[in-house]
């Protein structure tokens, strides 16, 4: 129990220069502080896998610092469940979920990927040229699959706003009671402003702001996921052109193919969250202390 205790503190806490701990750092130190004479790194080991202890592993993490974090966030999860304000949604009620893929670069190889062979992974050539890069700018209907989606040279107002009109200009959205927009906090559509600008330029369109760093509730997100696992990875074309191409072709192929995602984190999943993280932020001032 000691050395798993010893191995839940931070290396600058028991005075050592690291920036983590691993099964050897923490065998030494249990030999040099006396408390056993001899011990090999395998015991170590095996006595933190008991427990899943792995000091020499780490997760990045952030605290919510939005004060309105759960008001914020719930009316995105009542939309979800076609929800607003208490009242439940009509049939002429559309929910939209939409951000920028930014960066996306066309990696010209040197030389030809080679395709799989039994016993041999594909081959990706380690030297490319830069051929430029697309921002890809995407709109999921969350409750009927339908994407929208385009590539412009780079992110803004302007190539937001020509997203939005992709949308809006067609039916159903164009003659809806309401087209709810779930979108963060980015340079594109952030603030007032944003709500005044598309709201007067469409009556219907309602714009729903996500609290800050809560991008994983926009589930436009969990598309562009997708993208990066089925069409990015890896990156290999021979233009810039062909990025475009092949990100429309696979969204009109994904939305033959696709259903609305199953969506099950709710508000009381929510409220239980932000308890866990306060309980974490209260433990973290008191080992900063």
């Amino acid at each position: 129990m000691q050395v798993k205790a010893l191995a839940c503190e931070l290396p600058r806490t028991l005075g050592l220069p690291f920036s983590q701990l691993s099964t050897e750092d923490i065998a030494r130190e249990v030999r040099s502080s006396g408390l056993v004479a001899t011990i090999s790194d395998t015991t170590v080991w095996r006595w933190l896998n008991e427990d899943a202890i792995r000091p020499w592993q780490h997760r990045c993490w952030i605290f919510p610092r939005d004060p309105e974090f759960a008001s914020k966030a719930g009316r995105i999860l009542d939309l979800y469940a076609r929800r607003w304000k208490g009242k439940p949604l009509g049939p002429n009620d559309f929910v939209i979920s939409a951000d920028e893929k930014t960066s996306i670069q066309a990696r010209v190889r040197c030389h030809c990927s080679v395709p799989p062979r039994p016993g041999r992974p594909m081959l990706v050539e380690h030297e490319y040229e830069r051929g430029g890069a697309w921002a890809y700018l995407a709109a999921l209907d969350v409750h009927r699959a339908k994407l929208f989606g385009r590539c412009e040279a780079k992110t803004g107002i302007v190539p937001f706003g020509r997203l939005v009109t992709q949308v809006m200009s067609q039916s159903p959205y164009r003659d809806a009671r309401r087209v709810f927009w779930i979108m963060d906090n980015g340079s594109s559509h952030r603030g007032q402003r944003c709500v005044d600008r598309l709201q007067n330029a469409y009556p219907n369109l309602v714009v729903v702001h996500g609290p800050v760093h809560a991008s994983w509730l926009n589930q436009i997100e969990i598309y562009f996921s997708i993208v990066q696992r089925k069409v990015l990875t890896p990156n290999d074309f021979r233009c810039l052109a062909e990025v475009q191409q092949r990100l429309l072709d696979f969204q009109a192929y994904y939305e033959r193919i696709a259903t609305p995602f199953e969506w099950k984190f709710t508000r009381r999943n929510l409220r239980r969250l932000l308890e866990k993280l306060n309980l974490h932020h209260s433990q973290t001032e008191r080992w900063a202390a």
